[in-house]
């Protein structure tokens, strides 16, 4: 039976200790279970264990959280995703998730290979990957599956390429937003997995197809830090660079520019990875009276396990959620509720917690003000929330419109008052603490 994952890593005690093997030519990796009876039974139960190795030597990388199904099913065909990871290591592995489809999803092969991120063609060797040493997989509806460890070496600031032939007629699920284009071969053409120069792949999406998080494997590695809110942590405006601009490449969010000051910045012995945990149009608060139906079950509480939690290495989340939450009607009460719940259900499993106040937006009432100033004052009491975080980062001090209280500043902005443009996401990153983000990893 094929181990697969459903939504609660931390509530059970690992079962797993990955050996992991690489050989002086790098080109093998073996990863063995050392219980396998008791994997295979929390397997058929639906229980969920932990598959990081003791001594903490793999870290989540990069991630896209799932949030819907594709609007057109793949039949019979191949997809590449290209993923940009923050650090690099010796090894990886992926997730793949089913968490919206409502039928098991079959895929035949998976490879993995570094990418230009400029098309869909692989630099160099293509690995494959194995799930629990096979090369398919079955992920059931509502699972997921973490694949076995591919032994290709990575850097910091790699694109991946992660390619999956998936067999019969199934929706995907994805990321909306991938902010780059990834590929597809045509319906029907079944497996391109291994092919290197991308040309069966002539069909492009926007979105991030079925792979939503990518490990490394690196002992040297302190911690990984997730991003966690809506639109603003996912990255709607870092492809604007302003009028008549062409952006100079991807990966232009916030967090890319924080991963890319952490590789530049920290010694060598203190490096943390960036996961980006982003899901536009979402709210802290599940039950804010507007929210609209297709953000239903995609507030923090009710993903916090399978976007954070089920992540490998964490050590510290950003918290950057509030400003959908007054706009679909959630008072301050509701929002400070909602936050209390995460916080505390983080700092439970030993992660700390950074948090902005809610930043400025157009449309906003003078009531809904009100609130933005309560949940602020909150947040900022302490620099610990009240002593329910760890400490705060004030990005709307960086983001506000000094002259306009509902806006950001005009240089940052999109032209929608909400979202920073790439000169707006630099200014949060080069804002953002380091030395705040290692103090995440004190007592590990």
């Amino acid at each position: 039976m094929h181990p697969f994952r459903t939504p609660s890593l931390r509530r059970v005690a690992p079962t797993f200790a990955l050996a992991l093997t690489l050989m002086a030519s790098g080109s093998a990796v073996s990863a063995t279970t050392a219980a396998t009876a008791t994997a295979t039974t929390a397997s058929a139960s639906g229980d969920r264990h932990s598959a990081a190795p003791a001594g903490r030597a793999w870290f989540t990388s990069w991630a896209q959280s799932q949030q819907e199904l594709a609007p057109t099913p793949l039949r019979d065909q191949s997809v590449r995703m290209i993923t940009h990871l923050g650090q690099g290591g010796g090894a990886l592995r992926v997730r793949i998730q089913n968490t919206f489809g409502g039928t098991p999803l079959t895929v035949d092969a998976a490879t993995v290979g570094r990418s230009s991120g400029d098309g869909p063609a692989v630099d160099g060797a293509v690995r494959p990957l194995t799930f629990d040493g096979r090369p398919e997989v079955v992920v059931p509806a509502g699972g997921e599956v973490w694949s076995d460890a591919a032994a290709l070496k990575t850097r910091a600031q790699d694109d991946v390429a992660v390619s999956l032939s998936v067999s019969g007629t199934v929706t995907p699920g994805r990321h909306t937003s991938a902010f780059r284009t990834n590929y597809l071969t045509a319906p029907g053409s079944g497996d391109h997995t291994a092919e290197a120069s991308g040309d069966a792949y002539t069909q492009t999406v926007g979105s991030t197809y079925l792979v939503s998080a990518v490990d490394v494997h690196n002992p040297a590695l302190k911690g990984t830090i997730v991003a966690f809110g809506s639109s603003v942590v996912d990255g709607t405006g870092s492809t604007d660079c302003g009028p008549g601009c062409t952006p100079d490449g991807t990966d232009h969010r916030w967090t890319d520019e924080v991963a890319r000051r952490i590789t530049a910045e920290l010694p060598r012995t203190r490096q943390l990875a960036i996961a980006n945990a982003g899901i536009g149009g979402t709210t802290s608060s599940a039950d804010c009276p507007r929210n609209p139906a297709g953000i239903r079950g995609l507030d923090a509480a009710a993903r916090l396990d399978r976007d954070v939690l089920a992540l490998h290495g964490v050590t510290g989340v950003l918290y950057y959620y509030g400003t959908n939450d007054l706009a679909n009607g959630c008072d301050a009460d509701r929002i400070l509720r909602s936050y209390d719940e995460v916080f505390e259900r983080l700092r439970t499993a030993g992660i700390k917690v950074y948090v902005t106040p809610i930043t400025s937006r157009p449309g906003y009432t003078d009531q809904n003000n009100l609130d933005r100033h309560a949940v602020g004052t909150q947040v900022k009491t302490g620099n610990t929330c009240d002593g329910t975080c760890d400490g705060v980062m004030d990005f709307d001090q960086v983001l506000k419109d000094p002259l306009k209280p509902n806006g950001i500043n005009p240089a940052y902005d999109t032209g929608d008052g909400v979202h920073a443009n790439i000169a707006g996401q630099k200014a949060l990153a080069d804002f953002l603490s380091l030395p705040m983000l290692l103090s995440s990893t004190a007592h590990r």
